[in-house]
């Protein structure tokens, strides 16, 4: 595929990749590993909210009930929070704040979620369901400050449609949790932006256009439409994992872009913000596609236009320390992270880290195609003119072997240059796949510390360097993604020093 860019087009790009990340339930936070890997993943991604579930479970014990003179009253516990939000604001990143689930003293029923039991009954009492949202965000105003906390988006629970996470999803009491909720945050401070419904597939047309007619009816407060996607079929399942069929690459927003229309179909909802609190291919903590190039590749794809209809977009999660299916057994157990335990980076870590350097100096976007976009950036401050920056994929779901080529024949990045570099970070089957190099070392599922070294060191692009013109000529095996520039870099030799003499 050959493609000449004359650096005067400026297609349309919203790079919200990093924007908001997913991670497991709240608590999980207070364990020294789950830090080590968001620090990591700020450190070359960057991102910029982080949204999970339990904020209210009992393993972050907030919610309390005790006997006075014969009255039940409600007393609250910040200790926990204050622990997590310190080390999130320690790392640069901010809650998107989703309401649930439900403490156990507060719960109506006895359902739960997951290995770590997550309560996703209605409240007993709306009246102290809102008491304890309100109680919460003021907390967090008195420790963090009010400027600064009304910035935090609000999202009133998780996927109501399925019955495992709202009992019998209920789609009426659902909506009387968002109207009770919505009303509780606006009254702490009406600059909050709150919304819902977070659905996922399935019923998520349905849900999505009834809430809306419902918001509208009541008057209910709504800043932003929430819901989730993932892009396979149901897993097949095998022991510990499931093996779930990836949809077709042209296909990957199918589900997703009825939304839009239906938000716009509202007079009052028109043009609408639509965040995707979760995504990602699997949506079972335990699909090995999740550590392979090919999630890498898929990824690639769908962070190039999923900012057209979508304000944001949350990939779930940033790292594998996780649990809602219980404690994995091995590193590669097919988490949902961008890393995995041994702070190891999957592949699809480094397709994260490549859209976030497309952002510095970004100035427009002069090609996208389903196989690449490239970028016009500026030249640092201290230089002149501009210079391109781009990422290319190889989505090879079938493993056919197919080797895809790209030429780009670009301007000159900088008005008078005397040679460009062209700088290229790849991501691949043989560069970098540290779950082949795990399989390979006898898939150990407690690695040595000698081990995952290798492991790491194995996780890493092969970063390459050609002086060349303005033609880029890229060479991707099945489900490379490949990050590239082409800069000016003219030669300025040390007095007597030549390259290559000897």
């Amino acid at each position: 595929m050959r493609y000449t860019i004359t650096g005067t087009e400026d297609i349309p790009f919203r790079n919200k990749a990093f924007y908001c990340v997913g991670t497991g339930r709240m608590g999980l936070a207070l364990q020294r590993r789950y830090i080590e890997q968001l620090r990591l993943v700020q450190e070359y991604i960057g991102f910029e909210h982080i949204r999970g579930h339990g904020l209210f479970c009992d393993d972050m014990a907030i919610y309390h009930e005790y006997e006075e003179n014969g009255v039940t009253r409600s007393e609250y516990n910040w200790t926990y929070l204050d622990m997590v939000m310190d080390s999130y604001k320690e790392l640069h990143i901010r809650p998107f704040l989703e309401l649930g689930f439900m403490p156990s003293a507060l719960a109506s029923g006895t359902q739960t979620v997951f290995y770590w039991k997550g309560n996703v009954t209605p409240p007993k009492s709306y009246e102290k369901w809102a008491a304890l949202v309100q109680a919460t965000l003021r907390h967090l105003i008195g420790r963090y400050g009010r400027e600064e906390v009304v910035s935090w988006p609000v999202e009133v629970w998780n996927e109501p449609n399925l019955p495992v996470f709202w009992k019998d999803s209920d789609m009426q009491e659902y909506f009387r949790l968002y109207d009770v909720t919505s009303r509780a945050v606006k009254e702490v401070d009406c600059r909050f932006k709150v919304g819902g419904p977070a659905v996922c597939g399935g019923t998520d047309k349905e849900w999505v256009r009834a809430f809306l007619s419902f918001v509208q009816e009541h008057g209910c407060p709504l800043d932003f439409v929430s819901r989730h996607h993932y892009t396979t079929e149901v897993p097949a399942p095998d022991g510990h994992y499931g093996y779930p069929k990836l949809h077709a690459k042209e296909d990957c927003f199918a589900q997703l872009e009825p939304t839009r229309g239906i938000v716009d179909s509202f007079d009052a909802f028109r043009g609408m913000d639509i965040h995707v609190t979760e995504f990602n291919t699997s949506y079972i903590p335990n699909a090995p596609v999740h550590d392979t190039n090919l999630n890498a590749a898929y990824i690639a794809l769908m962070l190039a236009s999923f900012g057209d209809n979508h304000e944001s977009y949350s990939y779930w999660t940033f790292g594998d320390i996780f649990e809602e299916f219980g404690v994995p057994f091995t590193p590669f157990h097919g988490g949902f992270g961008l890393v995995t335990d041994g702070l190891i980076p999957k592949p699809t870590f480094w397709t994260f880290a490549f859209y976030k350097k497309l952002s510095a100096g970004f100035r427009k976007c002069v090609l996208r195609t389903p196989e690449c976009i490239v970028v016009q950036c500026d030249m640092p401050e201290e230089e002149d003119g501009v210079y391109y920056k781009g990422i290319a994929w190889n989505v090879d779901a079938d493993f056919s072997g197919k080797t895809l080529g790209i030429e780009l024949v670009l301007p000159p990045a900088s008005a008078g240059s005397d040679g460009n570099v062209l700088l290229t970070e790849l991501v691949d089957e043989d560069v970098c796949n540290p779950l082949r190099l795990w399989h390979d070392m006898g898939e150990h599922a407690n690695p040595s510390e000698e081990e995952l070294s290798v492991l790491r060191m194995g996780a890493r692009p092969l970063v390459t360097t050609t002086r060349c013109a303005d033609t880029v000529a890229l060479s991707l095996k099945e489900n490379a993604v490949c990050y590239f520039e082409l800069k000016p870099a003219p030669i300025r030799s040390d007095r007597g020093y030549t390259y290559g003499r000897v």
